[in-house]
């Protein structure tokens, strides 16, 4: 496991729960607004963190958090991600995955292995937008296939999608909501134009808390529960 980063409690990255969050390196996608170069550009990771900095850590956090979360980067990049995650589950952690679904397989694996207790995936773009939006030519059948896994588990789950403004045009949003129809809930997180993989992308202006509103609205005609955050 390459981890860039450890946030020791958080209330917010899985819900309900008091949580620490796992930060991974490298991803699959280079999407201009992302916030966390530092875990997608090779050439701004840190020296990664000790597996058993770690785990030493979290031994010590045992009744005192309820969960961990593995975000990144994109955690399912690791090859040796479910081993890692049955150390986690051995210290009685719920476990929460942020993913953007490009590894179908190991959602499968880790979902039939009973070691995610919920997951959180990114839904980019409208499925035939996806290389404009994440800058790789990749097939949209791997993350239609996540969310087909996704949804068809019996775990608690949510799709989120953050959008920026004049790089989603407004109709993309119900094409998004459309193609996770019937699912448990959607969110829509505002675009905050701060840190950006893409530099120019921090210059960029959010939809205003109306439009926000308004695709909330036009999402609730597909998914059974959708908020903005």
């Amino acid at each position: 496991m390459l981890i860039g980063g450890l946030l020791k409690f958080s209330l917010i990255n899985y819900p309900k729960k008091a949580a620490a969050v796992i930060f991974t390196q490298g991803c699959s996608f280079f999407c201009h607004y992302c916030h966390n170069p530092e875990l997608v550009l090779k050439d701004e990771f840190n020296t990664p963190l000790e597996i058993e900095t770690i785990f030493s850590f979290l031994e010590k956090r045992q009744g005192k958090l309820d969960a961990v979360v593995i975000s990144g980067g994109e955690p399912t990049l690791q090859k040796n991600l479910i081993d890692f995650i049955k150390r986690v589950k051995n210290l009685n952690f719920l476990v929460k995955l942020d993913t953007n679904g490009v590894n179908p397989k190991v959602l499968k694996d880790l979902i039939s292995q009973n070691l995610i207790d919920y997951i959180a995936m990114d839904l980019k773009a409208p499925l035939d937008k996806y290389p404009k939006i994440t800058n790789v030519n990749l097939s949209s059948k791997r993350i239609e296939e996540s969310i087909k896994i996704i949804m068809s588990s019996n775990i608690d789950y949510e799709f989120r999608s953050t959008l920026v403004k004049n790089l989603h045009e407004k109709e993309d949003i119900e094409k998004m909501a459309f193609s996770i129809k019937d699912a448990k809930l959607y969110v829509l997180q505002k675009f905050v134009p701060k840190v950006t993989l893409n530099p120019t992308y921090s210059k960029k202006t959010a939809f205003s808390d109306e439009e926000m509103d308004h695709f909330q609205k036009t999402s609730l005609n597909y998914v059974k529960k959708c908020f903005v955050r």
